[in-house]
């Protein structure tokens, strides 16, 4: 009966973590990644929005489940998209806590370990993974939103040898996030090589080949104008712009893991030796990659491929073990203890958290305002421009502290010229995209200090342009029905 009860999963528990975390490191709407997943799924549920450009979002969200779910759901509740991503994304929430428990539970023997895990990614969730440019969670609703909790339990399962679920878990990850799976995929096939050097075993276990899911378009060649611009926007694809703490950052893990392999942890399971045992390949396989594709220029269209990104999943399998540490060396079951640790962890990251949209509510809730002038703008320019409007905004918009890297296109629901932040971060994905973005951006650098003769101009080159948003004041001669908090909405015909 105590097995029965201690085996039992605690979704309660988990429901209260996932609302501490919530709280810790709050939501928001449309901000950075969000810019390119959000309006794929607006237009799903409305077909009029976004006439003008959407591949700048649709390259993304063609590969992925993540936008027809969510207009899908907006159609079957008759809630707004807004509604329906804070909803996704407080089950999301929920799923990745829960992914991290199975996971500890896989690891760790005892209660104490297994609960400290989860308490520790609960208050870390939005920590950087490493220089890879991702955090362990993002406070906003994109694809990696499901693709992270269903690598971790996927994990699990295969930990657990039930391959068949660990597989059909990976093809609905795949479903979600092409990208992402595929270092899944690795992992899978590094762990069925480590499980046979470990153990001898000749026992078949299904291991499928990635070399057919990468996209076309991989040649040696170096990068070359528009694309080599945006690609190199990106300086964290490349190995030699990482500092000495980005490094700490990748070798303290796998040290850990090495430990963890050769000597083992108190409390630690079997499944936790063969994990830490592929990790370490999994992470130096992944280096070396890395490096070679930044020895030349001439890897410069596979730098795409990211293979540091891996670091991502091993970063946040090393705060799941220690975690897990803590609580079988230190709490051991001294709940007060274990708060006594967490708390101040927790108060730290909410600091941090106020501190990257100090312009913005905790946790953004669908309404009609908002205390940041940018998100007033941005509503009021949905709910009053027409379907077809298409605007031109400063290509640099998302640098101003202001907009919290709130994006246009996601809360407004408009087309707009490509930015030279969010959308080179597309391009750099999508070389085919490039000289596209390089003018669109070019053209809409400046804008908030444009003259009319510049929108005019704007206007000889992209005749379907027909409003701006300015932070700062209009110029003369400007039909402007929208001025507040130092924003106005002008229109250009």
């Amino acid at each position: 009966m105590r097995h029965d009860c201690a085996s039992r999963f605690p979704a309660f528990r988990l429901l209260l973590l996932s609302a501490a975390a919530l709280l810790i490191h709050g939501y928001h709407l449309g901000v950075d990644d969000a810019e390119i997943y959000l309006p794929a799924a607006r237009r799903l549920r409305d077909p009029q929005l976004y006439p003008f450009a959407p591949e700048f979002f649709l390259s993304h969200g063609h590969l992925s489940l993540f936008s027809p779910l969510l207009a899908a759901t907006s159609w079957a509740t008759h809630l707004s998209i807004d509604a329906v991503t804070l909803g996704w994304y407080c089950v999301t929430l929920w799923l990745m806590l829960a992914a991290t428990w199975q996971l500890a539970s896989a690891c760790f023997e005892g209660a104490s370990a297994r609960w400290t895990a989860t308490g520790l990614l609960t208050t870390l969730l939005a920590m950087p993974a490493a220089n890879t440019g991702l955090l362990l969670m993002d406070p906003y609703l994109t694809a990696r939103s499901f693709s992270t909790p269903l690598t971790l339990l996927s994990i699990g399962l295969y930990l657990r040898r039930k391959y068949a679920a660990a597989l059909a878990t990976m093809v609905v990850t795949g479903l979600f996030h092409p990208q992402m799976v595929i270092y899944l995929l690795f992992l899978f096939t590094v762990m069925f090589v480590a499980d046979r050097v470990m153990h001898r075993d000749e026992k078949r276990v299904p291991v499928l080949a990635g070399a057919g899911m990468l996209p076309s378009g991989f040649h040696f060649a170096p990068a070359t104008g528009p694309y080599r611009e945006a690609l190199y926007s990106r300086d964290y694809f490349f190995l030699y712009n990482w500092e000495w703490y980005h490094w700490l950052g990748v070798l303290a893990p796998l040290g850990l893991f090495w430990w963890g392999w050769r000597r083992g942890f108190r409390g630690t399971t079997e499944a936790a030796r063969r994990l830490s045992f592929a990790l370490i390949p999994f992470g130096v396989i992944s280096i070396l990659a890395g490096t070679l594709f930044a020895s030349s220029t001439s890897f410069d269209m596979f730098e795409r491929l990211q293979p540091m990104r891996s670091f991502h999943l091993i970063t946040i399998v090393m705060m799941l073990f220690l975690g897990g540490l803590l609580g079988e060396y230190l709490v051991r079951g001294r709940v007060w203890l274990g708060a006594l640790v967490l708390v101040p962890v927790a108060a730290g990251m909410f600091v941090v958290g106020q501190q990257t949209y100090p312009h913005s509510a905790q946790i953004e809730l669908p309404a009609k305002t908002s205390a940041n002038p940018w998100i007033n703008t941005l509503l009021w320019v949905r709910e009053n421009v027409p379907a077809d409007g298409v605007f031109a905004v400063d290509a640099a918009y998302l640098r101003d502290e202001v907009t919290d890297t709130h994006g246009f296109r996601a809360l407004s629901g408009h087309s707009a010229l490509a930015d030279a932040y969010k959308d080179s971060g597309v391009v750099s994905l999508f070389p085919d995209l490039a000289p596209e973005w390089k003018r669109m951006s070019t053209a809409a650098t400046g804008v908030n200090h444009f003259t009319v003769e510049d929108f005019r101009r704007l206007q000889v080159e992209y005749p379907a342009v027909n409003w701006t948003v300015i932070h700062g004041a209009a110029p003369a001669g400007l039909i402007c029905p929208y001025e507040q908090g130092g924003f106005v909405v002008c229109r250009l015909r």
